[in-house]
């Protein structure tokens, strides 16, 4: 069995390259950069870079840097980071040409996003992303066409 690669600490982690979707490639293929394992950035630069990764299309790595904020966030904001970072894998699914996949994760994080209370942190549109949300889904349901533009979402109101 091949030896799994580890961080410093001992902690398994996955140092394959992946393509724009988030897809693994095989070894040794040139990827897109990664986003560190441990990001730790303050709330409003999370949103800054997930919304300047979701604008060039990289919604996995938005994923990842979503991930890392609900990781590190205070109890009361996790619904908050949580349904961002399945926004984005929704998106990723959406990407990939998986509308199921797509459909559930939409609608599993704008299910954590109403249960964010108002005004939500961080000028977060919430009630956007939802509707956004859900407009999506029911596209995705009637097999419209999805322009890339479609899949990049505003996070913050202006």
């Amino acid at each position: 069995m091949a030896q799994r690669d580890r961080d410093e600490s001992g902690r398994p982690q996955s140092t394959r390259p992946r393509d724009a979707l988030g897809r693994p490639l095989p070894p040794g293929s040139n990827g897109v950069p990664r986003i560190p394992e441990r990001l730790e950035l303050p709330p409003i630069e999370s949103l800054a870079y997930a919304q300047g990764l979701l604008n060039q299309g990289l919604a996995f790595n938005a994923h990842e840097v979503l991930e890392a904020a609900w990781k590190r966030s205070p109890d009361n904001e996790r619904p908050l980071w949580q349904g961002l970072a399945q926004l984005a894998v929704g998106i990723t699914h959406a990407q990939r040409g998986n509308p199921v996949g797509a459909a559930t994760l939409l609608r599993r994080g704008s299910a954590h996003l109403g249960k964010v209370h108002h005004p939500a942190p961080y000028s977060v549109d919430v009630d956007g992303l939802i509707g956004w949300a859900a407009a999506l889904v029911n596209d995705l349901a009637a097999r419209a066409e999805i322009s890339p533009r479609r899949l990049r979402p505003a996070l913050t109101k202006p």
